[in-house]
Parts: C-alpha cells; sequence; structure tokens
C-alpha cells in the first residue's frame, strides 16, 4: 500500500501516519493517566506568609482532597482563578473536608507583594510561598497558573495548566469526586 507511485501515494501515507499517530497518543495517554495516579507529592520546604518554614507535605490534609494552586503575583489568569474559586473552596471545606492551598512562586524580592494581594483578593486559603521555586521544579510545573488535586493520601490524581472562565466549576466536580474516592476523568 506504500509502494504506489507519485501522487497516489501521499493520501496513503498521511492515512498510516495518522493511524500510527492514533496509536501511539494513546499509549502516551494511557501510561501518563498511570503515571499521574502514583505520583506523590514531593519533600518540599516552603514558607508560610509569616516567614516560618513548613514541608508540603505537612500542610496538605489527610482528612479530604487537597487543591495546590500555582500562582504569582504578576500573573492575571493566576488571580482570576483564585478568586473564581473562593467560594467554592470554602463549600468544599465545610462539605468534603477540601484544603486549598494557593503556592506563590514569587520570588524573594515579589514575595512582599503576596500578602498585601491575598487580603486585598480576599482570599481565604492558606497560602504559602515557593521562593525559589523548588516545589514547582520538583514537579516538572513549567508555567503558572498550574493547579494539582491530592487523594487524601497525598497522591496527585488531576493537574491543570492555565485558567478559563468556568475551569473552577470543573475544579470544584474533580475535587468532589476525589472526595467520594473516585479517580476523575481529566
Amino acid at each position: 500500500m506504500l509502494f504506489l507511485r507519485g501522487a497516489e501515494r501521499l493520501p496513503v501515507f498521511f492515512e498510516y501516519i495518522l493511524e500510527n499517530m492514533k496509536q501511539l497518543l494513546t499509549a502516551i495517554a494511557f501510561f501518563g493517566l498511570f503515571q499521574l495516579g502514583a505520583q506523590e507529592l514531593p519533600s518540599t520546604m516552603l514558607k508560610t506568609l509569616d516567614g516560618q518554614s513548613i514541608n508540603i507535605q505537612d500542610a496538605i490534609s489527610d482528612e479530604g482532597p487537597t487543591v495546590i494552586s500555582f500562582w504569582a503575583t504578576w500573573c492575571k489568569p493566576c488571580i482570576k482563578e483564585l478568586t473564581a474559586f473562593m467560594d467554592y473552596a470554602i463549600d468544599l471545606e465545610e462539605e468534603v473536608g477540601a484544603k486549598v492551598l494557593a503556592v506563590s512562586i514569587d520570588d524573594s524580592r515579589n514575595s512582599a507583594r503576596v500578602a498585601p494581594m491575598v487580603q486585598g483578593q480576599g482570599w481565604e486559603y492558606t497560602v504559602l510561598l515557593d521562593e525559589n521555586q523548588d516545589l514547582k521544579r520538583n514537579l516538572g510545573i513549567v508555567n503558572v497558573p498550574f493547579t494539582l488535586v491530592l487523594n487524601k493520601e497525598g497522591e496527585v490524581v488531576w493537574k491543570h495548566s492555565g485558567y478559563s472562565p468556568g475551569d473552577e466549576e470543573e475544579l470544584a466536580e474533580v475535587v468532589e469526586e476525589v472526595a467520594a474516592g473516585h479517580h476523575p476523568s481529566h
């Protein structure tokens, strides 16, 4: 079939490539989801807004899901996401024991802007500082906003990069699924 002549060969070749790409992408998706379910949060030291050191593993919930939202003061989509998710976060904390950690990746020169922004936005999240971006780097995160959901065992079960209006609703649904002991579909 690949041995046709000239222009006849081109459509068959592309069909062959597309079929093999479908198989490859399916395999990547399958193994990527398999690995995602097994990923644990690496032990990494962060700071609280009052300058205390804390291991991220000590900050997550063992009673329900934990949402970790990576953000920065200069990142407009990050601010929109955290603001949009605030009402959901309060309800999810009360209903399913979820905990939300907002991890700022602002460096030490800009981290002084974090607390005033948090207060100005009225966010009730636990805010942690990853000034050297150690946790971000340990998790292989490239850009913010980036959101993780962990189950109560501390395993990363869902990841999402970027923010579009409405993403907060999907995030709330994922947290409810994880709280019910299900693996989210994303």
